[in-house]
This record gives C-alpha cells, structure tokens and sequence, in this order.
C-alpha cells in the first residue's frame, strides 16, 4: 500500500461513524474542524491558520479550519468543509474524508470533532482576511515524539518555523492535542509511551466529566 491507503486504514479503528456507540453530551453547542494532510516529498503534511487578530475569541491563535455548526448543516463533516471553504477557499470537493474522530470539548465550552481528510497537495489556499491572518503546512511528524501531561493540556505545545517564509508559530492547547492523536494515529507512534487507544480513552473521561481543553 502506498502512504495514503496506509493512512485510510490506520484511521479506520477510530471513526466514530462506524461505532455502535458514539460520544454524547447533552446541551452542548457543536463545532468541527477539518484536519488536512497530504504527502509532500514522501511524507504526510498537515494544514493550519493563524486567525486573524480582528476576532473577538482566540485572535492570533493558530487552529484548524473550522467553526460552528450551523442550522443547515446536516452533520458535522459539512460544517468542517463548509467553514474550510469560507476560511481558505478549500473546495468541498477536493477534499477525501476518511474518519470523524472522537469530539472533545473546548475551552469555549463547544464540543467539537475533527473530521480527518486529504486533500491535493497541489491546493493554494486563498484565506479570507476577515478570520486569517496566515495559512502554513507542517510535517506531521512534528507532533510526536513528546510526553504528553493530558491532565494539563494547556501546557502542551509545539513550535514550528514555516521554512518557506520564515515565520514563527506556536500550536498548542485543543489544537496541539488534536495534532497529536491525529499524528499518532497516521504515523503509528508509541514513542515516549504514548498509546492511541489511551490516549482516546483518557481524552473521553475528560469529555464525560466536561473537562474543557
């Protein structure tokens, strides 16, 4: 198998679309982000943003694409295309969706899912300047390899310089751990003991007990 059907299996345990039980949390407003990778130079890359600092929550922040979900979305993969698409001008289209992982809670109090999907690693995206203020891709490998403090979340972060034009960002927080499980689950790592289905599991008693990343 090449690296992208590796990739669409290693996910597959993990799709929630495919359990009989899902993670439920009553009253909570929803949310989605849309995790991109692509191979670049034989590797798995992902997509991030830095939100603009005109917004009013987590100006400045590095995130995936994403957002609220509206009225009209009929689940929470269309919300994470949606907002990619009004976000970075990403076609709906160009984009594979192979897994919805488990969703986590946010510090806004938003229980959001990552939708997992490729898409061409010929893409430019086009970011809408009223919510981007800057779009890069990282290797995914730059989220592994580290210890992870799940009962301290907000101390897990990453720092990445964008070799193409030199700028520095740091990812942490719900995006850093998104990153993470994503990273492990492609890249099949138990480095420095970390174990996916652990990982998920812990990652679910915080959801329970609405403990907020």
């Amino acid at each position: 198998m090449d690296i992208k059907e590796e990739t669409m299996a290693a996910f597959e345990p993990f799709d929630v679309r495919k359990r009989h039980e899902q993670p439920q949390v009553a009253d909570l407003p929803q949310a989605a982000v849309l995790v991109s990778l692509f191979v670049k130079n034989g590797k798995l890359h992902t997509l991030l943003t830095k939100r603009s600092e005109q917004l009013r929550t987590s100006a400045g922040e590095v995130c995936f694409p994403g957002g609220k979900r509206d009225p009209g979305d009929k689940t929470v993969i269309q919300t994470a295309l949606r907002e990619a698409h009004e976000e970075i001008g990403l076609p709906p289209g160009d984009v594979h969706v192979i897994c919805t992982l488990q969703p986590i809670i946010s510090k806004h109090g938003l229980l959001v899912t990552p939708v997992v999907g490729f898409i061409p690693e010929s893409f430019q995206a086009r970011p809408n300047p009223d919510e981007v203020s800057a779009v890069f891709t990282a290797p995914l490998e730059l989220f592994v390899g580290t210890s992870v403090a799940l009962e301290t979340p907000s101390w897990l972060s990453f720092d990445f310089v964008d070799p193409d034009t030199g700028a520095k960002y740091r990812i942490w927080g719900l995006t850093a751990m998104m990153a993470l499980v994503v990273a492990a689950i492609a890249l099949k790592t138990k480095d420095d003991g970390l174990n996916v289905e652990d990982l998920l599991f812990r990652l679910g008693r915080r959801l329970t007990g609405r403990s907020k990343l």
